[in-house]
């Protein structure tokens, strides 16, 4: 899969958490755990499951920093 978004993390997924609109897919990375809220129609459409290798795609306007 080739997509314009740079960063790209790759892992894998830990927990899956299925609602009746929005589904929460946890990925361990490198260093960390990176949680995304998807619509439970695509995580039924990925099949998403503990163990899975994906990779997590970020996407944004914006990008801040706190210190």
């Amino acid at each position: 899969m080739e997509l314009s978004a740079r960063n790209q993390l790759k892992g894998r997924v830990t927990r899956v958490k299925s609602g009746s609109v929005m589904a929460e897919v946890e990925v361990a990375v490198e260093a960390s755990v990176i949680v995304a809220a998807i619509t439970d129609g695509s995580n039924q459409r990925l099949s998403l499951a503990e163990g899975d290798q994906v990779t997590v795609i970020i996407k944004a306007t914006e990008v801040m920093i706190g210190k």
